[in-house]
């Protein structure tokens, strides 16, 4: 069983606490906010969820170290070298960029802090990233490691998301969950109740293209469907990790009327999105929607002024 040398403790079930807005009452919907951002200090979220049973699978192996790839700004980096330093085990990141380095940001400090090894490589290396010939390249300059996808991208990472809505007593119709790889929102399709149905936001421009890879994941593991989820691809704001005006405005302003810091890369779009479709009279009065924070709110700092006071 995986074990964690730390004195702060996960919470588990995380919250759900309910959105008030004039605009909701007026269009007959409620917006419920699943605070998964707050499992962990420092490992939050969809990261924790996706990493859990990767890291007990490495440990069954008896491998000690975790290798895995990532952006400067990854969320999965940084939630990787301290989920390792909290079992023990070490970690090797794949850096997307090799023109970078360590210093370049605070995401990639933290991660070298928390004793991750970083090996930055060209974007053209990086998209050969799934290939057995360059893992195998891999293995012969790192050695023995146990490999985790990008984003947590596998049938563990999926099994550790299924748990999401296993949390979850209350009724729900409607489900909503920002996409990075879509593993999240294969967990969450597979949880879901007959009458239930997912929607899916992904954060890359042109993200239709994870229909595919989410049905391939339900697929490993036996599950077929094309009828429960649904992807809402216009809310990218630009593509992944850009935004707006609109955007970033919009974070604040429900930072300072809920309490509550959404990420500008997944969760902010996710959000702002649901509350145009509601205006817009896309879901039919007496709709409960769920909504997933998946936390990630640690790379906020570089998009909003200083006197923006992040709270992790």
């Amino acid at each position: 069983m995986l074990q964690f040398n730390s004195s702060v403790d996960f919470k588990l079930p995380t919250p759900i606490h309910q959105i008030h807005e004039t605009l909701f009452e007026e269009k007959g919907v409620q917006l419920f906010l699943k605070r998964d951002d707050l499992i962990h200090l420092e490992v939050s979220g969809n990261k924790w969820r996706k990493l859990k049973y990767n890291l007990q699978e490495a440990q069954r192996k008896n491998l000690d170290t975790i290798l895995t790839f990532g952006g400067a700004y990854s969320n999965h980096i940084a939630a990787t070298a301290t989920a390792c330093r909290l079992a023990g085990m070490k970690s090797i990141g794949i850096i997307r960029g090799e023109e970078l380095n360590e210093k370049d940001n605070p995401t990639l400090r933290k991660a070298v802090q928390d004793g991750m090894r970083l090996h930055f490589i060209s974007r053209e290396e990086y998209r050969r990233k799934n290939e057995s010939m360059f893992i195998e390249k891999l293995h012969q300059r790192f050695g023995d490691f146990y490999l985790i996808p990008e984003g947590g991208a596998n049938e563990f990472g999926m099994k550790g998301c299924m748990e999401i809505m296993q949390e979850v007593q209350e009724h729900f119709d409607i489900v909503c969950i920002a996409c990075g790889t879509g593993t999240t929102l294969a967990g969450i399709v597979a949880s879901l109740l007959p009458h239930q149905n997912a929607l899916g936001f992904p954060a890359l421009k042109g993200g239709e293209f994870l229909e595919k890879e989410i049905l391939n994941l339900l697929k490993k593991i036996g599950y077929s469907t094309s009828q429960s989820f649904q992807l809402i691809a216009q809310y990218h704001f630009g593509g992944y990790a850009r935004h707006t005006p609109e955007l970033l405005q919009f974070i604040r302003d429900f930072k300072t009327s809920q309490g509550i810091e959404l990420d500008f890369i997944y969760t902010g779009k996710m959000v702002l999105g649901i509350y145009e479709m509601i205006k817009n009279d896309y879901f039919a009065q007496g709709t409960k929607i769920l909504v997933v924070h998946t936390g990630g709110v640690q790379g906020n700092g570089r998009v909003f002024f200083p006197e923006y006071r992040m709270v992790f």
